[in-house]
This record gives structure tokens, C-alpha cells and sequence, in this order.
């Protein structure tokens, strides 16, 4: 698969909640495992969750922990991230990606081989 599409970002107050979605084209989304990084301005990017292939085995992020989802859809090709108590620390674009890396998990960007455009997510005080 060579292009993501995430979708679902905006503006919400503190301790509000959003799904972003992340959608693949090709026929192999089921033979990657995904991952939703972010990047805030003036910092490097970050991992935040991932998605094994096929069993739904997941990893965070600590600082996500109990606060954010993972999910994905292999026949819709899509993966989600469900944010919930949102701070205003959250605020960065947030992207997907995808990476062939298939036995335990990898929070390094490197690893990853493909990557959506981004969406930005604004948490307000």
C-alpha cells in the first residue's frame, strides 16, 4: 500500500473527544502493522499507538495510556484512533502510517514505511 489518508482532526476543548480515521489504498492494508504518530511544532515526532495485522494485539505510548484507542478494519482498509480526555498537550497534526515490521512492535518513525498528509488536532484550554 502506498497512500494513507487521515481524516477526523479539528478543534475541541479540553477533556473532549476525537476519532481520526486513516484510510489505505491497495489490496495488503491486512499485512501491515499501523501506527499513529504526532508532531507538535518544535518538537520531533512522536510515537503515540500501533496495531498488530491481524489479531489486534496493541501498544501505546505511556502518555496515552487509558486515554486514547487503536483500532482498525481490514475489509474497509482503514485504521482509527479514538482520543478521549484530550489535553491541551494533545495538540499536534497527527499522522498514520505503516510498517512491514510485523513481530512485536516499533515506536521509531524510521521503521515505518509509509505515511499519510496529517491531520491537525487543536485541544483549547
Amino acid at each position: 500500500q502506498a497512500h494513507l489518508v487521515e481524516s477526523g482532526g479539528g478543534l475541541v476543548q479540553a477533556g473532549g473527544s476525537l476519532r481520526l480515521s486513516c484510510s489505505a489504498s491497495g489490496r495488503t492494508f491486512s499485512s501491515y502493522t499501523m501506527g499513529w504518530f504526532r508532531q507538535a511544532p518544535g518538537k520531533e515526532r512522536e510515537f503515540v499507538a500501533a496495531i498488530s495485522r491481524n489479531n489486534g494485539d496493541t501498544y501505546y505510548a505511556d502518555s496515552m495510556k487509558g486515554r486514547f484507542s487503536i483500532s482498525r478494519d481490514n475489509a474497509k482498509g482503514t485504521v482509527y484512533l479514538q482520543m478521549n480526555s484530550l489535553k491541551p498537550e494533545d495538540t499536534a497534526i497527527y499522522y498514520c502510517a505503516s510498517t512491514s515490521i510485523v513481530m512485536g512492535f516499533t515506536t521509531r518513525p524510521s521503521a515505518y514505511n509509509y505515511w499519510g498528509q496529517g491531520t491537525q488536532v487543536t485541544v483549547s484550554s
